[in-house]
């Protein structure tokens, strides 16, 4: 993405609200060099200075998002145009850029969490009754990258008039079928000091990695992420009794949590005590057959290798296990094209398109209407011979 879309934003808001009733994820160890050192530590900021609206951007919210007057819509609407317009922030997107309110406002420049507490706290302040959301598990698109496997996502849930919406800065994202739910200001924060920790854990700064890290868990002492990336910490730096009392603390609170079985298995395998370490490894396998988007990144890397009959047995295992994604119908299509299987990759864009809904059945139509055409002209073909 290299900028963000007001229309995205405006419209996910709207279309939500009509039809109601990024970040640093748990790193999995690897071993790497020594890092070089790095300037000295800052302390983290306190909660109220993370969401502090700087007085110009306080002036600009009051000129042209509340002086205009008209209902909450109408404000919304603003809100948006505001953040995005060349005459307004003209906010950038940056994967990297995890900021305070503040930080945002200057450098103009947003991931997922930092838009995300950006337009919570704005939309709180005009009279919105806005919250952050979390989805445990998503899958992004993009363009340049591919697919994206995350394992955590954030968004902003709004509420006014009796309904309800959700404003998520990347459109193109599948969420799990928990779907966002809505966390606290304090979880909100800990997400914020734990990609911070993570930015300073692989800058080489350790001693401010552990600040940041202690900040998120001071916000939210059950957030297992922060765990996992104190494990992370300590392994590098040797502390391995250390590091594996901050593996079985996050598996405690999150038992199924991949990246914390893998480092934790790895790290017993390390100190020599194979069978508890074969015994998170199988349920680290356990997780990973029962996850449907892990199925599906395997398909994905299948078909990108050119094995059509593996790419099609890991996206049929996405689907038994998620089968209301369009987007698994219709890569499961695409595998059987690859296969030749013409029948079955006509059915699977047919389910795609019943799946997708109105924005995207032209979409899927085109590709049908592709295939269709593409399947006749291999039948002429043959009766030719």
């Amino acid at each position: 993405m290299s900028r963000l879309s007001l229309h995205a934003v405006v419209m996910l808001a709207l279309v939500a609200l009509a039809a109601a009733p990024a970040m640093a994820q748990p790193r999995v160890e690897i071993p790497s060099a020594q890092l070089q050192a790095v300037p000295p530590t800052v302390p983290p900021p306190s909660p109220a200075e993370v969401t502090a609206i700087p007085p110009a951007l306080s002036a600009l919210l009051q000129a042209r998002v509340i002086d205009p007057g008209g209902g909450r819509g109408p404000q919304l609407l603003r809100l948006a145009e505001m953040i995005f317009d060349r005459d307004g922030m003209d906010l950038q997107y940056d994967a990297g850029a995890t900021y305070t309110i503040e930080e945002t406002w200057l450098h103009r420049r947003a991931n997922c969490l930092s838009f995300t507490l950006l337009f919570v706290t704005l939309a709180r302040h005009i009279g919105i009754q806005a919250q952050v959301q979390e989805v445990a598990q998503v899958v992004s698109w993009y363009q340049d990258a591919g697919v994206l496997y995350n394992v955590g996502h954030v968004n902003a849930g709004i509420e006014f008039n009796g309904r309800r919406g959700t404003v998520d800065l990347d459109r193109n994202v599948l969420y799990d079928r928990d779907g966002p739910r809505p966390i606290s200001d304090a979880r909100a924060l800990a997400h914020f000091y734990n990609n911070r920790g993570a930015e300073r854990m692989e800058a080489g700064d350790v001693a401010g990695a552990r600040a940041w890290y202690g900040a998120a868990l001071g916000q939210a002492s059950d957030f297992p992420s922060a765990l996992n990336n104190l494990g992370v910490l300590e392994t590098r730096q040797g502390n391995l009794a250390l590091a594996r009392q901050h593996y079985a603390d996050a598996l405690r609170i999150a038992p199924r949590n991949p990246a914390s079985l893998a480092n934790a298995s790895n790290l017993l395998l390390r100190l020599g005590e194979t069978s508890e370490a074969a015994r998170l490894q199988a349920r680290l396998r356990s997780v990973r057959q029962s996850d449907p988007f892990f199925q599906y990144v395997l398909g994905t890397q299948a078909e990108r290798a050119g094995d059509a009959n593996a790419a099609i047995t890991f996206y049929r295992r996405a689907l038994r296990l998620y089968d209301s994604a369009h987007q698994f119908h219709f890569a499961l299509a695409r595998a059987y094209l690859m296969a030749g299987q013409l029948e079955r990759a006509n059915d699977e864009l047919a389910r795609a398109q019943a799946l997708g809904g109105a924005a995207l059945e032209s979409r899927y139509q085109d590709k049908l209407d592709s295939l269709q055409r593409w399947r006749r002209q291999q039948a002429s073909a043959r009766l030719g011979r």
